[in-house]
């Protein structure tokens, strides 16, 4: 059981919810989920040693370590330590509340050549409770597998877990709410995966490591939700093949998942990168006499997520999205493709006197509309309609002056009483902004002194330079004229302006221009002070 969920339930432990009181359900989502998802869903704590009684001791030592009182009734028979009635509890003092998880049995089973095998039944439910500050709540989760076991071999500072099943599929059971059932068919939930191979290799200490990887030919969803009675819902359905994650993680003992700050600093990490070769989805809606549809497909992606060491990263990449929209309120369906679309960020989350790295990027390229939009703006096609591109990667040096996940420091943030940090240096690596025929590119290097607050209205003073390149600008202005939508006087103030910052440049329509602001604060268009 535990094997193919490995991966999909290490990523919310990275940045759970930060603690607020009289928050039950972020204390639940950051606690409830943490510990015991890393332990019993995803094969990650102490689990294996000689024999099976050692195997489930762990298991213990592991959640009471991070807060949880664990129950179950035990049976020793032969090898087989079978556990029914499995109970985890934490309560949250500070909420006057507790939340835990139960489940029906597992069973660890010693094969007599040093390896255990541990067992859960082809279909159970996973039971969630929470309960305090006036709420009350539960909710099933059927996981449903072909019963393959799961194998741990090693010894009790070295485990490998290794399990493979050709279907694993968890569904939305019941749902209680303060004494009700929420009524059948309101809600539904369903993700599955196939052809499922998951390996986890584990050294334990006062840090447990975690090197992991999963295979699965596919995961698939299918969400909906319909109002009782009535007509209006909506859904969502997908489908990603060729499925892969790679990561490492370390987890200290004694930690808390709700003290993200206390966490980080007691040697929490984790980086893993999930990927997959192609993918489709669909959602739809009804509102009223309102409709809604969306589908997707692309080529493949990834996602990769890092923290640690006071540092927080996310990679986001995606290849050949097509996107097709419909709607009510639309005149006719909309089509739109990109042949790439990323996202990253790294960012400092730990305070620090020392520099820190941090880097920011966007890239849509080859972003393309559909002739009937561009019809609706220019539909005498005076203008170019070949697909946008726009891409953005800076890098740099700073300081964080607080603990990005310490509610009290960014309540002194937010009421101006705590400064958040400072920039110390800025590369503007690749800059280019291409549509309509026009293309601007660029890059530049600034350092900044925050010594000197004055010379620029309150910014620390830069000092670097850019170097740009625009391409078909002239062009483009006299086809805005023509097309009504620029007037003379407005392309005429461009063009005085450009003349005053870029030279030309090699190209026809080409205009170059290497902006410097100096050490005592000049301001140089191409050698000529501006400022």
């Amino acid at each position: 059981m535990s094997g193919p969920l490995t991966q999909d339930t290490q990523l919310p432990t990275i940045v759970p919810p930060i603690k607020k009181k009289g928050s039950l359900m972020s204390v639940f989502l950051a606690r409830g989920y943490g510990a015991a998802f890393v332990l019993v869903i995803s094969a990650q704590g102490a689990f294996a040693d000689v024999n099976a009684q050692e195997v489930w001791d762990d298991w213990k030592t592991y959640l009471s370590g991070t807060g949880y009182d664990v129950g179950g009734s035990e049976s020793l028979s032969g090898g087989t330590l079978t556990v029914t009635d499995v109970t985890m509890a934490m309560p949250i003092p500070d909420e006057d509340a507790t939340v835990g998880m139960s489940l029906p049995e597992i069973q660890f089973v010693e094969n007599g050549d040093g390896t255990v095998n541990v067992l859960f039944p082809k279909e159970f439910p996973l039971t969630i409770s929470f309960k305090g500050g006036g709420d009350e709540g539960s909710g099933e989760l059927i996981y449903t597998h072909d019963g393959s076991p799961m194998l741990v071999s090693g010894d009790a500072q070295n485990m490998s877990y290794d399990y493979a099943s050709p279907l694993v599929e968890i569904a939305l059971g019941k749902v209680m709410a303060d004494g009700e059932a929420m009524p059948e068919g309101m809600v539904k939930a369903t993700i599955s995966l196939t052809d499922v191979v998951t390996k986890t290799n584990m050294k334990i200490g006062d840090i447990r490591s975690y090197d992991q990887n999963m295979t699965a030919a596919s995961l698939n969803y299918d969400f909906g939700a319909k109002e009782p009675g009535g007509s209006d819902g909506g859904s969502a359905k997908g489908s990603l093949q060729g499925v892969s994650f790679g990561g490492t993680s370390s987890i200290p003992m004694g930690l808390d998942f709700a003290d993200i700050t206390a966490m980080l600093a007691s040697g929490f990490a984790f980086d893993g990168a999930f990927s997959y070769t192609g993918g489709s989805a669909s959602m739809s809606g009804v509102d009223g006499g309102d409709t809604f549809g969306l589908e997707t497909s692309s080529d493949g992606g990834k996602l990769a997520v890092a923290m640690g060491n006071g540092q927080l990263s996310y990679d986001l990449s995606q290849l050949a999205t097509a996107i097709n929209v419909t709607s009510s309120d639309l005149p006719f369906p909309v089509s739109l493709s990109l042949a790439e679309y990323g996202a990253k960020l790294a960012m400092p989350i730990a305070k620090s006197d020392s520099e820190q790295d941090f880097a920011l990027g966007l890239t849509l390229r080859d972003f393309a509309v559909p002739d009937m939009l561009w019809g609706m703006v220019d539909p005498t096609g005076v203008l170019s309609h070949e697909p946008a591109t726009v891409e953005l990667d800076l890098s740099g040096k700073g300081k964080l002056l607080f603990d990005l996940f310490d509610p009290a420091a960014m309540e002194a943030v937010d009421r101006g009483n705590q400064e958040p940090g400072e920039l110390n240096a800025l590369s503007v690596n690749n800059l280019l902004v291409s549509a309509a025929g026009a293309k601007l590119s660029g890059t530049g290097d600034f350092t900044f002194n925050n010594d000197d607050l004055a010379s620029f209205d309150g910014m620390p003073a830069p000092t670097g330079s850019a170097n740009l390149t625009l391409v078909g600008a002239n062009v483009l202005m006299d086809k805005l004229i023509s097309m009504g939508l620029m007037s003379d006087s407005d392309a005429m103030g461009a063009r005085m302006m450009m003349g005053m910052l870029a030279v030309p440049g090699d190209g026809e329509d080409t205009l170059k221009s290497k902006l410097e602001i100096t050490d005592d604060g000049q301001i140089l268009a191409n050698g000529q002070r501006i400022k």
